[in-house]
C-alpha cells in the first residue's frame, strides 16, 4: 500500500509539474503580443513591467520562505547583484526587440539560448560540449541566419540584432545561475525587475501613459511574475530535461498568439528559418527527455 501511495503521489506531482510548466510557457508566449499592443516606448514598458513584476515576485519569495520555514538570508552579495544587473540588461534588449521585428523572429532566436549557453560554458569554464548539442546548434544557427538575412532592407534587422543580443545575455545568465548555486536566484530576479523600474524612472517619463496602456502594463507585469512563479513551482516537480522540453513550447505559443491577436504573419524566409530552429530545438530537447526516461526506467528495474 505504501508503494502504491508513493507511486500515486509521484504521478500526481509529475502531472501538476507538467501543467505548471506548460502554463508558464503559454503565459510567457504573451510577451510579444503585450509589448506590441502597448504604445509606450520600450523603456517605459520595462519600467512598469519591472515594478509590477518585482512586487509580485517578492511577495511570492516571502510566501515561499514562510511556508517552508526557511529563514536563510536573502543577501545577494556581488554574485546576486551581478545576476540582477545582467538580467535587467537582457530584459531591456528583449522588450525592445519586439518593437523592431516580428514576434516570431524574437521567439525563435530566443529559443537558441540553450545552445549559446552551452557554447559559452565551453569557452568560459571548459564545460564539455556534447556532439548532440553541437549539431543542434549548427542547424539552429543556419535557421537564424536565414531569418536575419531576410531582414536586410526591411527594417527588421535591428530588431533581430537586439534579439540575438538578448539571447546571448540570457545564455550568460543561465551559466551564472549554475555557477552561483548559493545565490537566491528568484530573489535576484525580483531585484532585477525593480532595477528596471528605477532605471526607467530616471531616463523616461513612466507616468506619461494612457489609461489603456496603464492597464496593459499592469497586465504585462503580472504575466511576467506569473510565468516566473509557474516555472519555479513546476520545475520542482519534474526532471530538468522534461521541463526544458515543455518550456520550448513558448515559441509556438508566441507565434500563435501573434497571429491570433495581431494578425502578424512573418515573411516566408522567417517561417523557413524558424521551422529549422524549432526542429533543432525540439529534437535536442526530445533526445534529452528520452535519455532521462530510459535512465529512470533502468534505475527502477535495478
Amino acid at each position: 500500500m505504501t508503494e502504491v501511495a508513493a507511486a500515486t503521489t509521484e504521478t500526481t506531482e509529475r502531472t501538476l509539474g507538467i501543467i505548471l510548466v506548460s502554463s508558464s510557457a503559454a503565459v510567457f508566449g504573451l510577451t510579444g503580443v503585450l509589448t506590441k499592443s502597448i504604445h509606450a516606448d520600450p523603456l517605459t514598458i520595462t519600467c512598469w513591467r519591472g515594478f509590477v513584476g518585482s512586487i509580485l515576485i517578492s511577495l511570492y519569495v516571502l510566501w515561499r520562505r514562510h511556508r517552508s520555514g526557511n529563514r536563510g538570508t536573502l543577501r545577494l552579495g556581488w554574485r546576486g547583484w551581478l545576476l540582477a544587473v545582467e538580467g535587467a540588461l537582457a530584459s531591456i534588449a528583449f522588450i525592445s526587440a519586439f518593437k523592431f521585428t516580428y514576434v516570431a523572429n524574437v521567439a525563435v532566436i530566443y529559443a537558441t539560448s540553450p545552445f549559446i549557453a552551452a557554447l559559452l560554458a565551453w569557452v568560459l569554464v571548459r564545460e564539455p560540449f556534447r556532439l548532440q548539442t553541437m549539431l543542434a546548434a549548427a542547424v539552429s544557427l543556419c535557421g537564424v541566419g536565414i531569418m536575419v538575412w531576410s531582414g536586410f532592407g526591411t527594417g527588421n534587422v535591428f530588431g533581430d540584432g537586439l534579439a540575438l543580443l538578448m539571447t546571448a545575455g540570457s545564455a550568460l545568465y543561465m551559466i551564472m545561475v549554475r555557477a552561483f548555486r548559493d545565490t537566491p536566484v528568484v530573489w535576484a530576479g525580483a531585484v532585477s525587475a525593480f532595477l528596471l523600474f528605477i532605471f526607467g524612472w530616471f531616463v523616461t517619463d513612466p507616468l506619461a501613459v494612457s489609461a489603456r496602456d496603464a492597464v496593459l502594463l499592469v497586465t504585462f507585469g503580472a504575466s511576467f511574475a506569473l510565468s516566473s512563479i509557474l516555472w519555479t513551482e513546476g520545475a520542482r516537480l519534474i526532471p530538468a530535461p522534461e521541463s526544458g522540453l515543455l518550456g520550448s513550447a513558448e515559441v509556438p505559443f508566441a507565434i500563435l498568439f501573434a497571429f491570433l491577436f495581431l494578425a502578424e504573419i512573418p515573411p516566408v524566409a522567417s517561417m523557413v528559418g524558424g521551422a529549422i530552429v524549432l526542429c533543432a530545438v525540439f529534437a535536442h530537447a526530445g533526445r534529452d527527455w528520452l535519455a532521462a526516461r530510459s535512465q529512470q526506467a533502468a534505475s527502477n528495474i535495478s
